[in-house]
């Protein structure tokens, strides 16, 4: 028997305006899926991460190292491990 793992708990509430056909295709991908629409979201945002042109961004940012510790959290505590 498997156990079942937690769902990690969303952090915190935004509002964003979004067009009504985004918002018809969250809803009917999240009924689809069995998430809910705040999981479908999430997770695709999170994907955002792997482009490579974003993470090149930024890491050339001046005084970048809170928008890398929020952004890639496990990076962030690598470095601080090396550290």
């Amino acid at each position: 028997m498997e156990y079942i793992e937690p769902k990690p708990k969303l952090g915190s509430k935004v509002v964003w305006t979004v067009s009504d056909n985004v918002k018809s295709v969250v809803k009917y991908y999240a009924e689809y899926t069995g998430y809910t629409e705040d999981e479908i979201v999430d997770t695709y945002l999170s994907q955002l991460r792997d482009d490579p042109k974003f993470k090149e961004w930024l890491l050339g940012k001046r005084r970048n190292k809170r928008a890398i510790s929020q952004v890639f959290p496990s990076v962030a505590r690598e470095v601080e491990d090396i550290g």
